[in-house]
């Protein structure tokens, strides 16, 4: 059994469960879900209900036997000895750093995975899969199906703008930062050299800074209605363009990961966290621009 523990966003959630799914589908043994709640930031809800999931639940029990620290008189004596910090057992993996770690993918026996594994390496040898149960399982309303049929229509670019809690959380705002004006205008001149008669889809938490802060003399449109209720249906929209400028954000990275076409073009911004020691190195693809 593989466990996967959810917290944050659901672009987060998808990473984590993608991890997960890839180790149990190679040993052939279930994959159970754990949702943790807040990564300590942003209070979050579990997302992946939309997605055509193997979705199964952990118990209490099944979690416990995974994770429960030393009990008693043992436990006190080994958090004395060093220095306080928590002892797991060899089945609680917890990521050790950013950048993709290898071992993970060999895992044995009975696992319970804490961390974010935020690279394609831990699953792309079952991207097939993963781009099929990450299919949403309703299908789109009207509204969404017309804009679906404008992306098919023309040369679409789906360009996404984080800012929400980037901006109005302190701590996410010192950690991540928000990309810059100069970074849209820098990656929408990449894009008009390269594609022919682009249209721009402009997704955003925050759409009336977007209208105010993208320029371009081509065609744009901004969509905007669906909220973050259902920001999953803006995620669909995304995978159906053409070509991507995604933002420091989970979301904008699996709009663009879930795309078919193979020669989409995606730029990335070559900063993803403004501080901290973290290792982008595998995080984005290759074939993928960081400007």
């Amino acid at each position: 059994m593989v466990i996967s523990a959810l917290c944050g966003g659901i672009g987060n959630q998808m990473f984590q469960y993608a991890a997960g799914r890839r180790l149990a589908e190679r040993r052939g043994v279930d994959l159970k879900l754990c949702f943790v709640s807040s990564d300590g930031n942003t209070p979050r809800e579990y997302e992946l209900g939309v997605f055509n999931i193997r979705e199964q639940f952990a118990s209490n029990t099944e979690v416990a036997a995974l994770t429960t620290c030393q009990p008693g008189l043992a436990r006190k004596l080994f958090a004395r000895i060093s220095g306080g910090k928590q002892h797991h057992p060899a089945t609680y993996i917890k990521e050790k750093y950013y950048h993709f770690d290898p071992s993970i993918l060999d895992l044995e026996g009975n696992v319970y995975l804490e961390g974010y594994w935020q690279s394609e390496k831990y699953f792309r040898d079952i991207s097939p899969i993963i781009r099929k149960e990450f299919g949403i399982k309703r299908p789109p309303d009207d509204r969404n199906r017309f804009i679906a049929e404008k992306i098919g229509s023309c040369e679409s670019v789906s360009i996404h703008i984080r800012r929400g809690d980037y901006v109005t959380n302190a701590e996410t705002r010192r950690v991540h930062g928000i990309c810059s004006p100069e970074y849209y205008a820098e990656a929408l001149r990449y894009i008009g050299e390269r594609v022919n008669d682009p249209h721009f889809f402009i997704f955003s938490d925050d759409p009336s800074w977007a209208r105010d802060n993208i320029r371009t003399d081509f065609p744009s449109s901004v969509v905007d209605h669906n909220g973050p209720e259902h920001a999953y249906e803006d995620m669909r929209l995304m995978s159906l363009c053409r070509h991507h400028i995604i933002a420091n954000s989970s979301f904008s990275w699996w709009g663009a990961w879930l795309s078919g076409n193979p020669e989409k073009i995606v730029v990335a911004p070559s900063r993803w966290f403004r501080t901290g020691p973290y290792d982008t190195r595998d995080l984005i693809p290759e074939g993928w621009v960081r400007i």
